[in-house]
């Protein structure tokens, strides 16, 4: 449309399907982009009268945008967000998969350093754009619908599916004072004052009590960073697996065990499967491995066939399950075989109260 005049240019009728979402190139004022529920994002030109560009998203797709740059572009849709190269014709450079529902808006920090990633999880991810790795979390109340950043990144505005618009505010950074500073100060000298001091052998040494400090997962479950708090945990699994049992059991009895096993990628999900498989068989751990692997099929089935490790791992976690309810079957049969044979072994026992019988002699008769 000329906006000034109110006359339509032109029309484009490419899509199939409702049109969610669309965005305007930075550099290029004829060029825009857009997203529609027929899976695809066609790339237009103002001054042709077709597309110049499609991609195909495999999922409806809910949003759009594009680089500063303009040679990027990403589109979020299902539980996937994607990152394309416009400049290679289209090229699929990276999809993520780090939420567990619909991902439905985007949004990018004025540097384009930082990715911002909402979803119906109750999640928004927050993305490194130089490796696409999660660098950051925010959980909230409900399903989350819409997110954008304030032009100087200080200020993150959340709507979601409650009808309540969350707005968060970040903290502003410390001045950190010179070291060099604080040792020229007088209140130094007296704090310093004997700690170099060596004590000879007739002196009585006398200790202070060492205050004891939190554990990292310990310090991360009473700051509730649920998540952060099993990650923790499992990088201890290896020398200590009671103390990853014990983290997943506390998670379990304040009912965020679920939250804290979702939004996982490839490797963290592996680990969590090659820890079950090893501690599975354990009749210590295995009550709360159970439910943590319950938990895992039902949030990771619909994707077990996209990652051939996976898939292999879930087929392995099945055989390891299905061997120990044999094991069980056959401990049952066993224990009722045991109780018959201790119920045809027992015998009445004589009461020493009772007078014994007279025995009869040849005589007698």
């Amino acid at each position: 449309w000329d906006i000034p005049n109110g006359i339509e240019i032109t029309s484009y009728k490419e899509h199939t399907d409702y049109i969610r979402c669309g965005c305007t190139s930075p550099l290029n004022n004829d060029l825009f982009a857009t997203g529609s529920y027929d899976h695809t994002i066609k790339v237009f030109d103002g001054r042709t009268d077709q597309s110049v560009m499609s991609m195909d998203h495999g999922q409806p797709v809910e949003s759009v945008l594009l680089f500063p740059s303009g040679g990027l572009l990403v589109s979020a849709g299902g539980r996937y967000v994607k990152v394309w190269d416009i400049l290679k014709g289209g090229q699929l450079l990276v999809s993520l998969r780090n939420h567990h529902k619909t991902v439905t808006c985007l949004s990018l920090s004025s540097s384009g350093q930082r990715l911002l990633s909402g979803s119906l999880d109750r999640h928004v991810k927050v993305y490194s754009t130089m490796n696409y790795k999660v660098v950051h979390s925010f959980d909230y109340a409900a399903s989350i619908l819409s997110l954008a950043l304030a032009p100087d990144d200080q200020i993150i505005a959340v709507g979601m599916t409650n009808g309540v618009l969350n707005i968060k505010h970040r903290k502003p950074e410390e001045k950190k004072t010179l070291q060099s500073t604080a040792k020229r100060h007088p209140r130094y000298r007296v704090f310093v004052r004997g700690k170099d001091y060596m004590p000879k052998q007739d002196d009585i040494f006398v200790s202070k009590p060492v205050k004891a400090h939190l554990t990292k997962y310990d310090a991360l479950l009473k700051g509730f960073h649920m998540s952060k708090a099993l990650d923790a945990a499992l990088q201890v699994r290896m020398k200590r697996p009671e103390v990853t049992v014990a983290v997943m059991n506390e998670l379990k009895r304040r009912g965020t065990l679920k939250n804290a096993l979702a939004g996982r990628d490839e490797k963290e999900l592996s680990d969590l499967l090659i820890f079950l498989l090893k501690h599975l068989i354990n009749p210590q751990f295995l009550p709360i491995l159970l439910n943590v692997a319950e938990h895992i099929i039902d949030i990771y089935s619909p994707v077990v066939g996209q990652s051939s490790v996976i898939h292999k791992q879930f087929i392995r976690l099945q055989e390891v399950v299905e061997k120990e309810i044999n094991y069980g079957e056959e401990l049952l049969k066993i224990l009722g075989m045991m109780d018959t044979l201790f119920a045809t072994m027992t015998t009445k026992k004589e009461s020493p109260w009772e007078e014994p019988k007279p025995i009869l002699s040849l005589n007698s008769q």
